[in-house]
């Protein structure tokens, strides 16, 4: 059985959450499955949204057994490259998670 894995991501409007959405869902997927994870679900966070993917997935992160996140790129967590590499360190001190990068760095 492979290690389950979540996936995050985020669309500037809920009408990309169509079918850019399923496609990235899909991307990620296909990546899991290459490296030996299950993608068991994906938080999506739509920026005109007042709830928070991201505050969600980390609650997910730190009471269920899973360890692993993937994302499309590091632009799904910030713009700016400061802010992405704040996002990356608080996901990994806040839940030890290690984060896998579809487009960009390996881990």
């Amino acid at each position: 059985m492979r290690p389950a894995i979540y996936g995050y991501m985020r669309v500037v409007s809920v009408d990309e959450m169509g079918d850019e959405s399923e496609r990235i869902k899909l991307e990620l997927a296909e990546y899991a499955q290459r490296e030996g994870f299950a993608l068991e679900q994906v938080f999506t966070e739509c920026i005109r949204r007042s709830e928070s993917a991201f505050h969600t997935m980390l609650d997910a992160l730190k009471h269920h057994d899973v360890k692993d996140i993937i994302v499309p790129s590091l632009w799904h967590f910030a713009r700016l490259p400061g802010l992405q590499e704040a996002m990356t360190q608080h996901i990994e001190q806040e839940t030890g998670a290690r984060i896998w990068i579809v487009q960009g760095r390996r881990p």
